[in-house]
């Protein structure tokens, strides 16, 4: 065998061996992100209902999905009460960063002020978990940078999207979100999922979005789908109740009226999506 020929075998060799090792490598760190965001995800500063709410959000498989590291620059959209905020922004602290947008002392709107307010004494309360959460404000179009532009690795939404289709925003969140991602950057979304046989209201008052609807919503802004999973389904969800999504748990908009039944069916059907900014705009 000449030394040309021989060169080339171990050079072939060293490569399938280093790609074996990666492979190796990644699967450990893939396990090791599981378990450390299932320690999170039941962790001492979690309440028990947000804990007891674990079985239908599958936090740890759906962050795994959509492929986040501790070393990522994370913007969650909107986080509400902070149920995913308690997983992800102890996850990240030491390597990367978490900004929870959506948050602003100053807004003219007073349920975003008093969001805002309670937000912030949800960090005070353990701030050696959240003392490097960045808080910013999102009110397309003219406030809507929510994280510095080409700044963030993946940005995370959780059952919003309903109501930037009410609020006649969806467009320029989308946007927002766009602009905040590095190219290669993804989009992980998650949305309550509506009947395809049944047309899409454009306001979502029922809060369940269509799939087909929420994709188009994605790629309208320049997002590439690239994955999508049943993580989150509940085929026991038949969409059609009388309050809405907000019939089921946890919301229980009807109160003592059919309770057992809406707890046997669980949260709702939801839709699991993961898009990228493309690399080449």
């Amino acid at each position: 065998m000449s030394r040309t020929m021989l060169n080339l075998k171990n050079g072939l060799c060293f490569a399938a061996l280093s790609l074996a090792m990666s492979s190796v490598f990644a699967d450990a760190a893939t396990d090791a992100t599981k378990d450390r965001l299932a320690q999170l995800a039941v962790g001492e500063h979690r309440s028990h209902d947000n804990i007891a709410r674990n079985i239908y959000r599958h936090p740890v498989d759906t962050l795994a999905f959509f492929g986040l590291r501790d070393d990522m620059t994370v913007v969650e959209i909107a986080p509400g009460g902070g149920w995913y905020t308690e997983i992800i922004a102890p996850f990240v602290k030491d390597k990367g960063q978490y900004y929870a947008a959506g948050f602003d002392e100053t807004s003219e709107s007073e349920f975003v002020r008093k969001a805002t307010a309670r937000f912030k004494a949800k960090l005070a309360e353990h701030p050696e978990l959240y003392d490097k959460v960045v808080m910013t404000p999102l009110a397309p179009p003219d406030n809507a940078e929510i994280a510095p532009p080409g700044s963030a690795d993946i940005v995370l939404t959780f059952r919003n999207v309903h109501n930037w289709m009410d609020a006649g925003t969806v467009d320029g969140v989308f946007a927002a979100m766009f602009q905040a991602l590095k190219p290669g950057g993804i989009l992980g979304v998650v949305e309550h999922r509506g009947n395809p046989d049944v047309a899409q209201d454009p306001k979502a008052k029922s809060g369940y979005v269509n799939e087909a609807y929420a994709i188009a919503l994605a790629q309208k802004a320049g997002f590439e789908l690239v994955n999508k999973s049943e993580i989150n389904a509940n085929p026991n969800d038949s969409k059609d109740y009388e309050g809405g999504v907000w019939t089921l748990p946890p919301t229980l908009r009807l109160k003592e009226k059919d309770r057992e039944r809406y707890l046997g069916i669980g949260e709702s059907d939801r839709m699991t999506l993961k898009f990228v900014k493309p690399l080449a705009q």
